[in-house]
């Protein structure tokens, strides 16, 4: 039995969680935004694009992914961002959401035993998808001549599924959140921006 085999927690006689379900909630937040396993090749590989300014993300990338199931993890040099890959058959035992096309083209849904992770790791969770798809920025705005700045985050995806996933989580966590646009939501109440300071942060 090859190494990936031993280490894949759903293949095992009884299945089991993940032994670091913290890594895994993060790891499903990123691969939900930014991955793709492609099952095309002889062995699934995984694929996360990370963007090349925050070096810390694709370390914390790759150290999820050696946590969860990976024995090695290759950084392939793109055009403004880093594509961190891992080969491995048990990829698609840990990643159900994979399937041909774009992921706002096709259901997203956790199975039963990712809700689960998700729900006592919604903080990882979080940070993998504003990792990802999200950013903390700086919002000016001016009343009465006079400029005010502060901070929120903002999470955008095309689909309707990861967004609920998202709400989903934010809600577990006590974070307030509302839609600015369709396919965007938005953390503004400074009490919630100071919550989610705590679980995610600047990308870096």
């Amino acid at each position: 039995m090859s190494g990936t085999a031993l280490r894949c927690f759903r293949c095992s006689p009884v299945p089991r969680p993940p032994a670091a379900p913290d890594a895994y909630a993060y790891l499903l937040g990123l691969y939900l935004g930014d991955g793709h396993l492609v099952t095309s090749t002889r062995t699934p590989v995984l694929r996360i694009a990370c963007s090349d300014a925050y070096p810390g993300l694709i370390t914390s990338c790759e150290q999820a992914m050696l946590a969860v199931l990976a024995a090695r993890v290759q950084r392939i040099p793109k055009q403004g961002c880093v594509s961190v890959e891992s080969s491995g058959n048990h990829w698609t035992c840990l990643l159900p959401q994979h399937g041909p096309g774009r992921k706002h083209e096709r259901p997203i849904v956790l199975a039963d035993w990712q809700r689960d992770v998700v729900a006592a790791h919604a903080g990882d969770f979080v940070r993998g998808l504003f990792h990802s798809d999200g950013c903390r920025v700086a919002n000016r705005v001016t009343v009465k001549g006079r400029e005010y700045v502060y901070p929120r985050y903002l999470f955008a995806n095309e689909s309707a599924d990861i967004m609920g996933l998202c709400r989903w989580a934010l809600d577990l966590l006590g974070v307030a959140w509302r839609m600015n646009r369709r396919n965007s939501l938005s953390v503004a109440r400074r009490q919630s921006v100071a919550l989610l300071d705590g679980y995610v942060g600047p990308k870096s």
